[in-house]
Order: structure tokens, then C-alpha cells, then sequence
């Protein structure tokens, strides 16, 4: 039992370090529908969108790798650390350095402010210095630490959002004033990402003596193991941003014009009562991700592996069943304005599918332990394909319910391969 102690004392951590963050999306819904049309919430959830899958490119997979090498080169513990730190840092100030360059570009392609894409690019920037850090509080079992940054970006975000969209508009009424110069009641949009970019900085300051310690250099030969090895889960997780984000890019260019950013916005927003699940299924992914690879030897692995999956289903299938029964109790606390509740109807549809999602990562731990990482990625580029072929056929038919169901179609099938799949080669 004093395995599972632990399990769940750094799940409830690392838990409530990622609830928060996730919970600030919840929370800051009621703001964003109170100030922004549906068509301006669009633009904000396809940008986010765009940024998710730059989230996926920018890691490369290298977070996965690093907890893999951490334990099995345990005696190239600092190695490690500085190889992964070095490589992600240099691969984000060129990404930032070549794609500010190119913002005007990149701007017209997808349709896009030049503003919204320059704040995109700093967010993915600095997103992508903190991911080792982060990493190594989790491998090194530091959950206080993980989560105290965590928290305190939460507060940043929540923060100035609530400067932008709240006082800055008293504070700009005085003629003639500095705060009068920086507000816009045209483009409240942006000030979105700027909290972002502003909360980012600041935790990436928080996180600097990590880099002092862990210090600069590439191992060449360990560099290139690392990226074999990171390869497949970055395809696995370009294909996850796929199922994750890209409905949202698909509405907005396979809807009418004159629609097609409202029809986001509400799907978006409604799509964000799913959110319950996914903040339970992260929390304890975070938690078990880590003692999953520490336990992998150990001689009663799978049964601790099946014990766990069995009781994330049933949680997972309460959670469902409660969002469900009092969906009029959250639309009404979660979004005030009557206008976005016309897409309330997908909202089950998107719980299961992240129930599906879910169990699909507990299954999945046979490919991890047993560096079969490929089949993660074949398990995902199905997913891909299913969200893009169904989000093509029925978005022009069905606009954001066939979204919600492409979604649904992928997770399930994904679900299912990693649990066939692993009866052949990891049997529990």
C-alpha cells in the first residue's frame, strides 16, 4: 500500500499544480463571453489552437526522452539534464529568431493580425524554456516546487486578465492618462495574449537558477540516442494536437466566412465544460507518468499498472456522469451569455471522448516501459487521420457537432489499438 501512498500523495500534488492552470480556463470563461463576442472568442480558441501544435514541435518529444534516460542512464544523471536543457533552449531561440522574421508571412497564410502572431511566437518561445525545468522537478520528485511555480503563473495569468478586462477600462476613462493610451475597446482580444506573454516571462525568470545549475552542454552521441528515441513520440504528439486542437482551425476555414469565427467561439466555449475531465486525466497523468518508468521492474508492475487503470475508469465515468446531470448548473455559473449555449449539445460527446483519452494513456504505459515508442505514434497518426477525414466530411455538414464527434471516433479508436496492441506485447 505504501506504493500507492506515495502514487496518490504526488498525484494530489501534481494535481492541484495542473487543476489550476486548467481550472483558469474555466474560470476565466465567464470573463471572456461577458467581453467578447462569440466571433472574437473564436479568434482567441483558433490562435490557441495554432499554439498547441507548436507547443508539440518546439518539445520534440525531448520530455519523454528525458525522463526514459534519466533512469536508465542513471549514472548519466547531469549529462542528461544538460543535453535535453541545451537542446531545447537553442532549437526555441531559433525558432523565435527565424519566425519573427517571417510574422508577416506566416501572418497572411493563416489568416491572422500580425500582433496575434507575434505574441503567439513569444508565448511558444517561453513555453518551450520551461519544459525542462519543469521536467526535472517531476523526475527528481520535487511536487511542491512543480507545483508553487505552477500556481504562481496561474495567479500571473489571472492576474493581468483581470487588469485588462476589468480595471484597465475604469482606469482609462480619465482623459488624457497614460491607461487611456493602452486600452482598446475595439481589440480586447489581445490582451489575452499579452497576459499570457507577461505570466510566461515571469515564470521562466522563476525558473532561471535551474538553468545555473543544471548548466550548458551536448553530449553528442547521448543527443542523438535522445532524439531516435524522442522521434516517435513527437509524430505521436503532432498527431495528438491534431485530435487535440485542430477542429477548431478546420471550422474556421471549411464554415462560411461570415459564420465561421462565431461558430468556433461557441463550440470553443462549450467545448470548455469538458474541461472537468481533462483536468482529472492530466492530474493523474502527471502523477503516474514518472512512477510508471521508476516501477517498471518491479516484479509486480503490471498488477499495480491494471489496479490503476481499473479505478482512473471509474472515477473518470463519475466525473462524466456528474457534468452530465447538472450541465444546467455549469452553463449558467461558466457562461453567462445565452448566445454561446446553442452548442451545449456536444459537451457529453467531448466528456467521453476525454474519458477514452484517458484510459488510452493508462493502457499505454507498454509502449513507454518497453521502448516500443512507435507504436504510440502509428496509435496516433490513426487517431489523426480519423479527426481530419470525419472533421472534413461532416463540419460542412454539421458544423461543430461533427467535430465533436471526430473527436469522439479518434480517442475511442485510439483506446482501442493501445489495449489490443498491448495484449500481444505487454500482457497485464
Amino acid at each position: 500500500m505504501g506504493v500507492f501512498k506515495k502514487l496518490f500523495q504526488q498525484t494530489f500534488i501534481y494535481g492541484l499544480a495542473t487543476v489550476l492552470p486548467r481550472a483558469l480556463a474555466i474560470v476565466l470563461v465567464p470573463l471572456y463571453t461577458a467581453v467578447m463576442a462569440p466571433s472574437e472568442f473564436g479568434v482567441y480558441a483558433t490562435l490557441m489552437s495554432y499554439i498547441i501544435l507548436g507547443n508539440v514541435l518546439l518539445s520534440y518529444g525531448m520530455e519523454t526522452a528525458f525522463f526514459r534516460f534519466i533512469n536508465k542512464h542513471s549514472d548519466q544523471k547531469k549529462t542528461v539534464e544538460a543535453t535535453v536543457l541545451s537542446s531545447l533552449s537553442i532549437t526555441a531561440i531559433l525558432f523565435l529568431t527565424i519566425t519573427l522574421l517571417l510574422r508577416q508571412q506566416i501572418a497572411s497564410v493563416i489568416e491572422f493580425r500580425v500582433e496575434y502572431v507575434t505574441y503567439a511566437l513569444l508565448i511558444l518561445t517561453l513555453d518551450a524554456l520551461v519544459i525542462l525545468p519543469f521536467a526535472w522537478f517531476r523526475a527528481n520528485e520535487r511536487p511542491m516546487r512543480y507545483a508553487v511555480v505552477k500556481i504562481l503563473n496561474v495567479c500571473f495569468n489571472l492576474g493581468f486578465n483581470l487588469f485588462f478586462f476589468l480595471w484597465l477600462p475604469k482606469l482609462a476613462t480619465e482623459t488624457n492618462s497614460f491607461w487611456e493610451t493602452i486600452y482598446t475597446e475595439e481589440n480586447k482580444v489581445v490582451y489575452v495574449f499579452i497576459s499570457n506573454v507577461i505570466a510566461s516571462a515571469l515564470t521562466l525568470l522563476m525558473l532561471l537558477p535551474l538553468y545555473v545549475k543544471i548548466g550548458f552542454r551536448i553530449d553528442a552521441k547521448l543527443w542523438k540516442q535522445m532524439l531516435k528515441y524522442a522521434f516517435p513520440v513527437l509524430i505521436a504528439g503532432i498527431a495528438f494536437s491534431i485530435n487535440e486542437a485542430f477542429d477548431k482551425i478546420l471550422l474556421k476555414y471549411l464554415l462560411d466566412p461570415d459564420v465561421a469565427e462565431a461558430e468556433v467561439g461557441v463550440y470553443a466555449a462549450c467545448y470548455k465544460l469538458g474541461v472537468f475531465m481533462t483536468l482529472f486525466a492530466t492530474a493523474f497523468r502527471l502523477g503516474i507518468e514518472p512512477f510508471f518508468f521508476n516501477h517498471a521492474k518491479a516484479e509486480n508492475a503490471k498488477t499495480i499498472y491494471a489496479t490503476i487503470t481499473k479505478y482512473f475508469s471509474i472515477f473518470g465515468g463519475a466525473i462524466l456522469l456528474g457534468v452530465i446531470v447538472y450541465i444546467d448548473v455549469f452553463k449558467r455559473i461558466l457562461i453567462k451569455d445565452p448566445d454561446y449555449w446553442v452548442a451545449l449539445s456536444i459537451v457529453p460527446i467531448i466528456l467521453l471522448a476525454n474519458l477514452f483519452l484517458g484510459i488510452y494513456h493508462n493502457l499505454s504505459v507498454w509502449y513507454k516501459v518497453t521502448d516500443r515508442t512507435r507504436f504510440g505514434a502509428y496509435i496516433s497518426i490513426v487517431g489523426a487521420v480519423i479527426t481530419l477525414l470525419l472533421n472534413f466530411m461532416l463540419i460542412p455538414v454539421m458544423s461543430y457537432m461533427g467535430s465533436a464527434i471526430a473527436t469522439l471516433a479518434a480517442y475511442g479508436t485510439m483506446m482501442v489499438l493501445s489495449y489490443f496492441f498491448g495484449r500481444k506485447y505487454y500482457t497485464v
